[in-house]
C-alpha cells in the first residue's frame, strides 16, 4: 500500500517515510516512538507504524477539526465509517460540510470530524478553506468525488483504528506539547517537527505561525528538547539563519497545491541525530533527491 493517511495534506511528507526509517535505523530508534507535534495528515507516523518500524506513535495538531477526525478515526470508528458509506458525496452535502466548519460549536466531535474528511477529500489540495474539486457548478474536468473512493478510505481508517492500542493523540500548542509531553519521552524516540511553512503558511493551515513564532520554537527545541529531532521547512533564507548551528540539509519534494511543482525544502537535525550519506539513501533505494 503506497499510502496509509485517509487524509490529503499541503505539504504532506508521505515520501519521506523510507528516508526516516532510514534515519531511525542508522541512529539506533527503529522499533521505539516515533512524534509528529504537527501531525495533519500523519502520513509520516502511519507509515512507520504499520510498516513495523515503530513500535509506538504519537501525533498531535492544535487544529480542532483534524484532531476531531483522529479522534474520531479512534474512538468512533463504527459511526464515522458507517457516516462516509451512508453520506452521498453532491454539491449540496459539500455546502453542508462547510457550515459544520463554520460553525464547530454547534456540531459533536465525530460530526467535526466527518467535515473535516469530507472537505479533506473534495476540496482542491485538500484544504479546508479552498473550494470543491470542479467548482460549485461541476464544471471542470475533475468532479468533487475525484478523490473520494470509499472503499479505499474506508480500509485505511480501519487498518489505522486496529492498531489504535499503539497511537497516541493530543490537541496541544506545540508550546504546550514540548512541556508536557516531551518530558515523559525517552531516547529511544524520534521527534519530527514539521511546522507551517515559513512563507505563504496563512494560505494553507488553520493555525498558521507568524515569524516570531517560528524563532520562539527555535529557542524553546534548542533549550528543551534532548531526545534525537528533525524539522522541515521550506528553503528560505530566515529558517537557515534560524537553525545555522545545526546539520541542515536540502532536499526536493513535489506538491500539487494550486499547480504541480517541485519545491525544495531544508531538514535540520539535531546534534544527537546523524543523517544519513547519501551513499546510503543511494543503497537504500530511497526517492528523495538531497542536493
Amino acid at each position: 500500500m503506497r499510502y496509509y493517511s485517509p487524509l490529503r495534506y499541503p505539504g504532506g511528507k508521505g515520501r519521506l517515510a523510507d528516508y526516516i526509517r532510514l534515519l531511525l535505523e542508522k541512529n539506533c530508534i527503529e522499533g521505539g516512538t516515533y512524534v509528529e507535534p504537527f501531525a495533519g495528515g500523519a502520513a509520516v507516523a502511519l507509515a512507520l507504524l504499520l510498516k513495523g518500524a515503530v513500535s509506538r506513535i504519537i501525533i498531535n495538531d492544535l487544529s480542532r477539526p483534524i484532531y476531531s477526525f483522529w479522534f474520531s478515526v479512534l474512538n468512533e470508528t463504527k459511526a464515522l465509517l458507517k457516516l462516509i458509506e451512508e453520506t452521498e458525496v453532491t454539491i449540496t452535502e459539500w455546502r453542508r460540510q462547510k457550515q459544520v466548519q463554520l460553525n464547530p460549536d454547534s456540531f459533536s466531535t465525530l460530526e467535526l470530524g466527518f467535515s473535516t474528511f469530507f472537505l479533506n477529500r473534495t476540496n482542491r489540495s485538500g484544504i479546508l478553506s479552498a473550494g470543491v474539486i470542479g467548482g460549485q457548478q461541476q464544471l471542470g474536468k475533475w468532479k468533487l468525488d475525484a478523490r473520494y473512493n470509499k472503499d479505499i478510505l474506508i480500509a485505511r481508517i480501519k487498518r489505522i483504528a486496529a492498531v489504535r492500542d499503539k497511537i497516541e493523540l493530543y490537541c496541544c500548542d506545540v508550546f504546550q506539547f514540548i512541556n508536557i509531553i516531551v518530558p515523559s519521552l525517552d531516547s529511544k524516540t524520534l521527534i519530527y517537527f514539521d511546522p507551517p511553512y515559513f512563507s505563504k503558511g496563512d494560505t494553507l493551515y488553520d493555525n498558521y505561525f507568524e515569524a516570531e513564532d517560528h524563532r520562539r520554537l527555535a529557542a524553546v527545541i534548542k533549550k528543551d528538547v534532548k531526545i534525537p529531532w528533525i524539522i522541515s521547512y521550506d528553503d528560505v533564507p530566515e529558517i537557515a539563519r534560524i537553525y545555522k548551528s545545526y546539520e541542515l540539509r536540502r532536499f526536493q519534494l513535489s506538491y500539487s497545491a494550486a499547480r504541480r511543482y517541485k519545491g525544495t525544502e531544508i531538514m535540520i537535525y539535531s546534534e544527537s541525530c546523524h543523517p544519513p550519506t547519501k551513499e546510503e539513501i543511494g543503497k537504500a533505494g530511497i526517492r528523495v533527491a538531497f542536493i
